[in-house]
Parts: C-alpha cells; structure tokens; sequence
C-alpha cells in the first residue's frame, strides 16, 4: 500500500511547520499563499487522522486474536466476530488513507471556467446548450458557489452557440472538471409536427482559472479590438463601442466579449477566458509526455469523446464512461447533478487507485 511508503512521524512535522506559517502575521499579506498553506495543513490533518485510526484498529486487532486463545468458548466466538469487523474497517480505513495520498491535481482547488457550445443539430443544438447552462448555474448555486457570466452568444431560436461563465467556490474545477466532453440530446423538438426524435450535440469544456502570476500575456502579445455590441439577427445591443475582441498574438486564439456595457470590464473577462484557455494548452501539452500506459489508467479526457446522453422521452440519463443510467432526467436537468458527480469522480478516482495498487 501507498501508506507503507511514507512515514507518519514526518507528516506530523510537516502538519506542524505548516501551522507555524499560519500564525505568522505575515502571511496574511499574501492571500494566495496563505489559502494554500491552510488547505495543506487542512489535509495533512485528515490523513493523520485515519492513519492514527489504523494504528488504533491495529492495537485491536491485535487484542481480539489473543482473545482466541481464550479457554472460554463465548469469548472465542466474540473474539472471531470483533476480528472480523477490526479487518474489514482497517481495509477502509487503508483504503481511505491511499486515496488521500494519491497525487493530487495542483488545479483542484481552484476556480473553473466552463464553456459550452452547440454542436450537431441546429436550433435544437443551441436550445440544450441554455439546459445545460441553466443546470450548471443551479447544480452551482445548490453547492453554494458563485457564478458570473464572461461570455453570451444567442442563437436566433432562443437558446445559444456559445456561452462561458465562471465558477467560485472551494473545490469547484475538482467537481466539474469531468464533465468536458461531447452530450448528445435526444428529444422531440417543440416544431416537431410529427412527433420525431432529434438527437443534438453539445460540446462542454471545463478549464481551470489561471491566475495572472501563473500564466503571464504581455501587452506586446495581445491585439484588442473594439466595436459595438449586437444581439440576435445582428439588432444592437448598446450604442458605445464596448464589446471587445481579444487576439493572442503567438498562438492565435481569439476571445470576444459583448455582455458588460464598460469595455475595461469586458476587456477583464476576455483576458480570464484567455488565460483559462492558454492554463488548459500548457496542461495539455504535459499530459501528451505522460506515458500511454499511464494515459491508459488516468482516463484520456478526451472533449471530443462522447460523454453522456440526455434522453428526454425515457427521461433518462446516461454517462457512457461510468455505465451509469439515472431514470430522473427532469431534477438532474433542473441542477440536481451531485449524484452524477460523485460517480464520476468515484469512476476516475478508482483508476488512478488501480494504477498506484500493488503489481497494478
């Protein structure tokens, strides 16, 4: 097991050198610093818990099998049945600890930027990408984070090609960041004279907040362009040049931004869509130098891999990576997606504790 290879005693300092740092009056100053060494400390704290609870399961274990040797029968079988349970909840408990100590992803913890466009399908394509926006902002609000809206661009039916919002909130990249990927939609569509099923495509891509310090973009390397918003069917949203088109220069990508009526703001999104994107690039290019076989176990995280389907006449859904299938279609629509996500997280958690296991 992992936990063999690491001793307890060191952690115990570590835990308490981080508290040191925390009582340090100067790292207040550094916010950014500070909120990483709590959570650090935070963790070391719960995986010298349950390692001290493995130790304690162990004195037990160890009591109960001389209690086999007693001459007394009763407290024989009493023994046989305490043994029993000390196993099982030491395997847990040993369980537990390797997951704790599995490599972390450094972007768990952060903020995420999620982006969702339409894909195959047309004007129904663009109506599920506004479901499927609308279930974010209230799976979001359910796990009390904040969301704020970067980018908006409406299709003429009343849905959108593309939208890109911001999450905040503690661990939110850790809990949507397996929702990248292709969803298809299979439902009738309200034009739909003779009751005929469409199926839809809609692609979501969920990228870590980049903070400035962690992906810099010169001046010199970006080209700004300014004009004037426009809504559906080309009308005009306001009448100040204020919407704003971001150019990065050495890689070519492109953010636009129109929803703020103050360009400095619109200029702010479009720099953290931008950053965002360039983070997702760089942690990309570090996963191509993983091994195959290492990529095998992690999962690829391909986005143009198809993911889940949302079929509305069964009211079903179902996540093809995880073979789970949910009969309540309607409440995981209307934001209830925490059984989904710990699914999936527990599908992808497994892997990786296959891969750290013994000969695994």
């Amino acid at each position: 097991m992992l936990y063999h290879d690491t001793n307890l005693a060191d952690l115990e300092k570590a835990r308490q050198a981080l508290e040191e740092d925390l009582n340090n009056p100067a790292l207040l100053k550094d916010q950014r610093l500070y909120t990483t060494t709590a959570r650090r400390h935070n963790e070391l704290g719960r995986l010298i818990g349950v390692w001290r609870q493995i130790n304690k399961t162990t004195e037990d274990l160890e009591g109960a099998r001389l209690l086999l040797l007693d001459p007394n029968s009763e407290i024989r079988e009493l023994a046989e049945l305490e043994l029993a349970e000390l196993e099982s909840r030491k395997k847990e408990l040993e369980d537990e600890l390797t997951l704790l100590l599995l490599p972390k992803d450094p972007n768990d913890a952060k903020n995420t930027v999620v982006e969702i466009r339409a894909g195959a399908g047309g004007d129904e394509a663009g109506l599920f990408a506004s479901d499927l926006f609308r279930m974010y902002l209230r799976y979001a609000e359910n796990q009390g984070w904040k969301t704020d809206l970067l980018s908006l661009s409406p299709s003429d039916a009343g849905g959108c090609k593309e939208v890109i919002f911001l999450v905040e909130g503690e661990g939110a990249y850790s809990h949507l960041k397996h929702e990248s990927g292709v969803h298809r939609v299979q439902r009738v569509p309200a034009t739909e004279t003779q009751g005929r099923i469409h199926t839809s495509t809609v692609t979501v891509a969920v990228l870590p907040e980049a903070e400035e310090v962690e992906v810099e973009i010169k001046p010199e390397e970006v080209k700004v362009d300014v004009y004037r918003s426009s809504g559906p069917g080309g009308q005009s949203v306001n009448t100040t040049d204020s919407a704003v088109r971001v150019t990065h220069l050495p890689t070519g990508l492109v953010v636009t931004c129109q929803d703020e009526k103050s360009q400095i703001k619109n200029k702010q999104k479009a720099l953290t869509v931008l950053r965002a994107r360039l983070l997702d690039r760089q942690i990309a290019e570090q996963n191509e130098k993983i091994s195959s076989e290492r990529r095998g176990q992690v999962g690829s995280g391909d986005r143009s891999e198809r993911i889940r389907t949302y079929n509305f006449p069964q009211g079903r859904l179902t996540d093809h990576r995880v073979g789970l299938t949910l009969y309540r279609l309607p409440e995981i629509i209307n934001g209830d997606l925490a059984e989904v996500i710990t699914a999936v997280g527990a599908y992808f958690q497994a892997k990786l504790l296959a891969g750290h296991a013994p000969n695994g």
